[in-house]
């Protein structure tokens, strides 16, 4: 993303119903978010396709990685199973028979 120009990307609601295929221009041409506001507080982003499917991708990513080092702290401090072990007591908990 480019920078963030508050006087253009920041925009009330009532301007951007006004004026939305002119807003949504921008948003393409720029690539930045439009922050809409009502009664002067933040209650919206608007945002491109593009930007907004960059966003889940960084996203996952951040949760994948966050799940990856929440995963290593369990090894190292000693949080693991052995899987076979996990199974037998997951199926009597649940009542369902072994094979």
């Amino acid at each position: 993303m480019l920078s963030m120009k508050l006087s253009r990307d920041i925009q009330s609601l009532s301007v951007f119903k006004r004026d939305s295929s002119k807003f949504i221009k921008q948003i393409k041409k720029t690539g930045e978010p439009l922050v809409l506001t009502v009664n002067g507080k933040a209650a919206a982003v608007v945002l491109d396709p593009d930007s907004y499917q960059s966003y889940l991708r960084e996203k996952d990513w951040q949760d994948t990685m966050t799940a990856l080092r929440q995963a290593r702290e369990d090894v190292k401090a000693g949080r693991v199973q052995d899987a076979e072990d996990f199974f037998r007591e997951f199926e009597e908990r649940h009542g369902i028979p072994s094979e």
